[in-house]
């Protein structure tokens, strides 16, 4: 069904469990509360919800609960979807004998990047949870564009359903935590209005992506024991309260990186999926390639025609660069005529994308330096920008050069930005800007945000809080979607939080405002680092005041008599060994992510009289400290933004003014 982005919201009511993330929710009326990573419309036995189905007010119910999940507001065509599409499903479900299973309807993944139609969950043989994922259309007919994308008969372009579900039941495969149990995912795709040829063709149309059955209305009406085969349950049996309660329980987690596989997304195996918002973007992406861009063997066309111009936003977490990655590999196959480049002006998130693709000798091509924008973009006719608020104006009003050059004369430029991490005054690109510009050039423009959030947990809830703590309302924490966040009472405390996090084998980093000098050289032959960071700090009013003294990180590798590593490049502070011994800033954490983060808020922002306030004169950064405290204030706070949302599992903050770590203690309770 055609779906809403999901997000956060307050628990719902009614007689259906509404699960929420790493923490119990309010009980609801006749049930305990549940807790679970994610928000859906209905929970229950499918027999059960057969039976409500009968209820005309239940579809209401529902459209209430979608609300107050933080899915939006379920309009009239999502609620004649759902009346048009459950029961159906439900009626199969009766009559292939699978009436005692688990039915999650709208099972929103914890990203919050989409919503699944259904999800069954049963015990599968040797004590495995068997899933299987349900996508539902509405389609009597539709045009099969490729292996990816289909048309609708009301002339949308969307990803080919098979392909959709198989990135849910990737999702599951590649979000299973180790200590869950096993899981036995499945996926099917369910047409209950088409018939058999069109389903057919859709099968043979998803090319590559096997294993996933497209049923249709002629499928629906298969014999009873056929038909649980068709829907991939055959094997499946009631799981008991213990195996639902196990299943709602599961903390879902990335069990693979984005850097871990930038590899195979260039070569076009990629483990690591897109789900929900980042899949319609990436295919409405193809789309425009498709339009603008000679195909594989075409040469490319003199003049390039008028060309398209993307802008791609969201928060910390949102999958930009994941996205901005696998479509460089896609651009890579499907055009490579147009000789398509990777430029960021994040040095640091340069150096992690040629650290991992290190193995294919052609890769450094493939991810230019900043520096030549402008050559590569008289050079290339597609060209992926990420980080792109952190393009350099160079004393320029409005677009800078660079990035102007780029939208005048490549083909297809994808620009990707979040507007709240511009971190300098010589910086700042945004989307109004860059649509302005193409539109004066006569050039398409498109807009695609993402709101999803897959670092922290999928927790959509700390990304709030962030937002709400730094540029709205301060809120208190209260625990949500299984995220950890706490506070060090000094920096002693945080230093060895960060030691036992890496001692356990989680990649743990701290990082600071940049509050202190920061020594660049070192004398050679040098086998530690100066100690340029230093904060006073005592356990109590009573105790005696102790120095912490910490080294910022290397501005160059450093390494022992024995070569083993002691301190890694700056730019690779944030994954490779003995970095958790430094302490990172924002231009060596901004567009990473790592387990636990530990959070410094130095004194150039302190929280006064109810309010945040800017103290230009505390930051060590050249480029920022001329400013005024108003002036200051914006890039302080999309600093400690971008420090905030780098862990994936927990973060843990100290801030070295009285006043401001008084009101955090407020918001947040100490371990």
């Amino acid at each position: 069904m055609d779906d809403q982005v999901p997000g956060e919201g307050p628990d719902a009511g009614g007689t259906q469990r509404l699960l929420r993330s790493g923490r119990t929710p309010a009980a609801v009326p006749g049930e305990p509360g549940a807790a679970g990573l994610v928000a859906c419309v209905a929970a229950g036995r499918a027999a059960d919800i057969a039976a409500r189905l009968e209820d005309p007010s239940f579809v209401s119910q529902c459209a209430a609960r979608y609300s107050a999940a933080g899915f939006g507001v379920a309009g009239a065509a999502e609620q004649r979807s759902w009346r048009n599409s459950w029961p159906p499903l439900f009626a199969a479900l009766m009559r292939a004998g699978l009436k005692d299973l688990q039915v999650y309807l709208e099972y929103g993944t914890p990203g919050g990047g989409r919503r699944l139609d259904a999800l069954v969950v049963g015990a599968a043989p040797g004590g495995a949870l068997g899933l299987v994922v349900i996508e539902l259309k509405q389609w009597q007919s539709c045009r099969i564009l490729d292996a990816d994308r289909v048309m609708r008969e009301d002339g949308l372009v969307t990803a080919h359903p098979v392909h959709q579900v198989a990135a849910y039941r990737s999702f599951f495969q590649h979000w299973r935590p180790t200590s869950a149990p096993p899981l036995h995912v499945r996926a099917v795709v369910v047409l209950h209005n088409a018939g058999k040829a069109q389903g057919a063709a859709l099968s043979a149309g998803a090319g590559e992506e096997a294993g996933v059955p497209v049923l249709t209305a002629d499928d629906l009406a298969a014999p009873a024991q056929e038909l649980a085969g068709l829907l991939c349950s055959a094997d499946l049996e009631a799981p008991d309260a213990g195996q639902v309660e196990v299943f709602e329980h599961i903390r879902w987690e990335p069990s693979s990186r984005l850097l871990d596989h930038v590899g195979a997304d260039l070569e076009g195996n990629s483990t690591f999926a897109l789900v929900g918002d980042q899949q319609d973007a990436f295919v409405r992406i193809r789309s425009a390639a498709a339009r603008h861009l000679p195909a594989r063997g075409d040469a490319v066309p003199d003049g390039g025609g008028q060309g398209a111009v993307i802008t791609v936003s969201g928060g910390p977490g949102s999958g930009k660069t994941a996205l901005a990655v696998r479509l460089l590999g896609r651009l890579m196959r499907a055009h490579p005529a147009t000789r398509p480049r990777f430029i960021t002006p994040s040095g640091t998130l340069r150096a992690h994308l040629l650290d991992a693709v290190r193995g294919h000798s052609a890769a450094r091509e493939l991810f230019p330096a900043a520096g030549s924008l402008r050559s590569a973009a008289q050079q290339a006719d597609a060209l992926v920008i990420d980080e792109a608020q952190r393009i350099k104006r160079g004393g320029a009003r409005g677009l800078p050069p660079d990035l102007a050059a780029v939208v005048e004369h490549v083909p297809l430029a994808v620009i990707f930005l979040d507007e709240r991490q511009i971190i300098r005054p010589d910086e700042g690109t945004t989307i109004d800007e860059i649509r302005t510009a193409a539109q004066a050039l006569g050039r398409a423009h498109h807009h695609l945000e993402l709101t999803g959030s897959f670092r922290c947990s999928g927790s959509a809830a700390y990304t709030t809080w962030v937002d709400a703590l730094l540029y709205g309302r301060p809120a208190a924490w209260r625990g949500h979607s299984g995220y950890h966040l706490s506070l060090a009472d000094d920096p002693f405390a945080l230093e060895q939080w960060t030691g036992q996090a890496t001692a356990h084998g989680h990649t743990a980093r701290t990082t600071a405002g940049f509050c202190w000098p920061w020594t660049r050289t070192r004398p050679r032959g040098a086998t530690t680092l100066p100690l340029d960071i230093s904060i006073d700090a005592a356990a109590s009013p009573a105790a005696p005041v102790r120095t912490w003294r910490a080294a910022w990180n290397a501005a160059t590798a450093l390494t022992g008599p024995d070569g083993h590593p002691i301190a890694p490049h700056s730019q690779l502070w944030a994954t490779h060994t003995g970095g958790h011994q430094q302490i990172g800033c924002i231009y060596t954490a901004q567009g990473l992510e790592y387990h636990h983060a530990g959070v410094i808020i130095g004194p150039d922002l302190t929280w006064n009289n109810g309010r945040w306030s800017a103290h230009p004169h505390r930051s060590h950064d050249d480029s920022l400290r001329h400013l005024t405290p108003d002036q200051y204030l914006p890039y302080a706070l999309n600093t400690y933004r971008v420090l905030l949302t780098r862990g994936t599992h927990a973060t843990r903050i100290h801030a070295t003014d009285p006043d401001t770590h008084h009101m955090l203690t407020t918001l947040i309770h100490r371990d």
